[in-house]
């Protein structure tokens, strides 16, 4: 896990217990949002991602099992099944599902919360280095973080020294928005990079540049403080040069 406090997903057709559950979970440090059944949790996670998914499986249309079993086949969160029936043969079919543990009704809290903590502590760290993203992508523009290559489609953009320590600013820090002043603060102090920075933002090349990211699908709007800032990670692996 990791410095975050976890993002948990409550899927229960009863307002009362996704209330109380939510209540609960939060005051024990959880981040914590709510689905009322399969179709509306099937919109939320298409949106956000999730560290457990605590999942009923008695509800209306769609049941838990069934969910699960769609939910498996592209995602790999861990899902944790609550529900009235705690036979043997509903615990194994749960499990066979997909789903990481299986809770019958009713349960203590506490045991809720120890069956969750004994589950993300079993997940991988995903912060880890090797599972960060290595390209920054924004239509046909893309930047190699490894190589400190810029690439427009097949062709190799070159990148001025002063380009090139910006591009490393905005990979470390995807999707914000950084001013200008915040850019040539972290640039350095001398005055040298300073004056190169401020006519790097008006020059042809960078005005091409910036023109070719405006035009590409998904770019962020110039707020009006005139910020730049690259935009949302691809996770794809770069793509070979000239490929």
């Amino acid at each position: 896990m990791n410095d975050l406090d976890p993002h948990l997903l409550v899927v229960d057709d009863d307002e009362r217990i996704r209330s109380l559950l939510k209540k609960f979970l939060m005051r024990n440090g959880f981040l914590v949002s709510t689905a009322r059944d399969a179709a509306h949790a099937r919109r939320v996670l298409a949106g956000l991602e999730f560290d457990l998914i605590v999942l009923d499986v008695m509800m209306p249309g769609e049941d838990g099992m069934a969910l699960t079993r769609a939910l498996r086949e592209t995602l790999q969160t861990p899902i944790l099944l609550l529900t009235a029936k705690g036979e043997t043969d509903n615990r194994i079919e749960g499990l066979e599902a997909g789903a990481d543990d299986y809770l019958p009704k009713p349960f203590e809290p506490k045991e809720l919360l120890l069956r969750i903590n004994a589950i993300l502590r079993r997940m991988p760290d995903t912060s880890a280095a090797d599972t960060a993203p290595k390209v920054l992508s924004l239509g046909v523009i893309r930047y190699d973080m490894e190589r400190g290559e810029m690439w427009q489609g097949d062709d190799l953009v070159r990148l001025t020294a002063t380009e090139v320590q910006l591009m490393k600013i905005f990979a470390a820090q995807p999707g914000v928005a950084l001013s200008r002043a915040k850019l040539v603060e972290e640039l350095g102090r001398d005055r040298g990079k300073r004056r190169n920075a401020r006519s790097m933002f008006k020059s042809p090349a960078c005005a091409a540049r910036s023109r070719a990211i405006r035009n590409s699908r998904n770019t962020c709007k110039p707020c009006a403080a005139r910020a730049i800032c690259w935009p949302r990670t691809d996770l794809a692996p770069p793509a070979e040069p000239g490929r």
